[in-house]
C-alpha cells in the first residue's frame, strides 16, 4: 500500500519499536512506509552507548539527517553531530556507529528505477553527488 496521505500530525501516538537490523538499543519511529515499494521515512533513535556491529551496505537510496545527539563512524574515525546530513546511493558503504550519547536521526529510504540520476525524483536533483546540479532559474 502506498504511504498514506497526512497533513501535519503529531506522531507522539506513533510507538518507537526495535529497529529491525540493529541491536536492541536502536528503535525506530515509522512515520511513512509505502509496503509496495518499501520506500519509508522515520525516525531512528540509538541510545546513548549504542554501537552497530558491522557496517552497512543495502539496495536502496538513504537520506540520513541527525536531528540530536551525534554518531561516531567507527570506519572513517570521524563524528557527525546535529544538522548533519548524508546522502548514500545504492551500494554505498557506511558505518558501523557508535553513539556515545545518543542520537536521533530523520532517515528516508526509498527505491529508483534502476538507481540512475535520471530516475530521481525532481527535488532530489542536485542533492546526490553523482547528479548534475540544478541550474538556476530551473526547478529540476
Amino acid at each position: 500500500m502506498p504511504k498514506p496521505e497526512v497533513e501535519f500530525s503529531l506522531m507522539e501516538d506513533v510507538e518507537w519499536t526495535p529497529a529491525p537490523g540493529y541491536e536492541s538499543d536502536v528503535d525506530q519511529k515509522l512515520l511513512g512506509h509505502d509496503s509496495q515499494t518499501g520506500n519509508c521515512t522515520r525516525l531512528l533513535r540509538f541510545r546513548p552507548g549504542a554501537r552497530s556491529q558491522q557496517g552497512l551496505v543495502h539496495d536502496f537510496w538513504e537520506e540520513v539527517y541527525i536531528l540530536s545527539g551525534g554518531l561516531v563512524d567507527l570506519t572513517k574515525h570521524r563524528a557527525f553531530t546535529e544538522g548533519s546530513y548524508a546522502c548514500r546511493p545504492p551500494g554505498m558503504a557506511h558505518g558501523p556507529y557508535y553513539a556515545p550519547v545518543g542520537c536521533v536521526t530523520l532517515e528516508m529510504r526509498y527505491y529508483v528505477g534502476k538507481g540512475t540520476c535520471d530516475d530521481l525524483p525532481g527535488w532530489a536533483v542536485g542533492l546526490h553527488d553523482q547528479c548534475n546540479p540544478v541550474q538556476p532559474g530551473h526547478s529540476g
